[in-house]
């Protein structure tokens, strides 16, 4: 390997671990392999998801599920077209008492927060975001208040519906690491949800699942990421992928230097899941859709042919040389 050596760790706890998250979340979710372990490379990998897919595909209760496996305080945000930033982020206010204002914070402090239906809030109120999902903090009024070590923003959004919505702004979208699309099940999957329905084992019933592990470990288990090791061949590919979506003449608005590294970051939490502490060229290549989809705006003239994002996504990994 020619990059940076790491001291090389023992993974079997923390495959132990992912595999008894894996089986608690099929317990409840069915058919939804491949994104769970999406999300839970975000996770590992200190990043925020954005979830997509028509309703009643188990977004939400993905990410609730989530928390509550990993013991974390949980908040959910409804979003609509009403809703202020103040409601949000929280405000202040004035205590006759003692003639203070004290700070009352509002539903975005927690350890996990689901922003449901992002896209039903105006600019103004998805704005209110941009701070806390990139810093980790919220200012309000000069002051600035943190968030704890785990802090992760899952946000919904319907693809199909648009009437109502407000659609996300670039800059917004570059702070999601990933954007995991939720398809529908196939017909095995289909008939095993019908199956358990018939039985009357309630998919939702989350008051039953009980935490496999605490915060702490969690983070413990996302510090292991420093110890993935990565050649520097797989260095210049993450960069090469990055710079043909800047290249490519059906792409007006290409990957960022911060997708070049949610890219990177998220290939190595990948490898992790599959209980590996080195890097490999298809880890890169399972979380690039979803690392890339989201960021990359397409000419007119693309779109007119057809072309969307996931495409493009797919075709550059194919023109793209893959290390040896």
């Amino acid at each position: 390997m020619q990059g940076t050596q790491r001291e090389r760790v023992d993974l079997s706890a923390f495959s132990l671990k992912v595999q008894q998250v894996r089986e608690r979340i099929e317990d409840i979710i069915v058919g939804q392999a491949t994104s769970v372990d999406l999300v839970l490379a975000a996770m590992l990998a200190d990043g925020h998801v954005l979830l997509e897919g028509v309703p009643g595909v188990a977004k939400t209760l993905l990410a609730r599920l989530v928390a509550r496996l990993v013991d974390a305080r949980f908040t959910r945000i409804q979003f609509t077209p009403d809703l202020m930033p103040s409601d949000v982020l929280g405000t202040n206010v004035f205590n006759v008492k003692t003639s203070q204002f004290e700070f009352h914070s509002g539903p975005v402090f927690s350890d996990i927060v689901l922003v449901d239906e992002i896209n039903r809030a105006p600019a103004k109120t998805q704005a209110a975001l941009f701070e806390v999902m990139e810093e980790r903090q919220v200012t309000i009024d000069g002051n600035t208040h943190r968030m704890g070590a785990l802090y992760s923003v899952l946000a919904t959004q319907n693809p199909v519906e648009q009437e109502g919505t407000y659609r996300l702004p670039e800059a917004q979208l570059d702070r999601f690491m990933m954007k995991v699309t939720m398809g529908y099940p196939d017909i095995d999957q289909e008939v095993e949800i019908l199956q358990r329905h018939q039985r009357n084992n309630r998919l939702t019933a989350l008051e039953q699942v009980q935490p496999v592990m605490t915060i702490d470990q969690l983070l413990q288990l996302r510090a292991m990421l420093q110890h993935v090791v990565v050649d520097d061949s797989l260095l210049r590919y993450v960069a090469q992928l990055a710079q043909a979506t800047r290249n490519s003449r059906a792409i007006a608005l290409g990957a960022s230097p911060r997708a070049s590294v949610a890219l990177l970051r998220a290939g190595k939490a990948h490898a992790l899941l599959q209980g590996r502490d080195f890097l490999m060229p298809d880890d890169i290549k399972t979380v690039a859709p979803a690392v890339l989809q989201h960021r990359l705006v397409l000419t007119a003239d693309a779109e007119m042919q057809g072309y969307n994002a996931t495409m493009m996504v797919e075709h550059i990994l194919n023109q793209v040389e893959v290390p040896k």
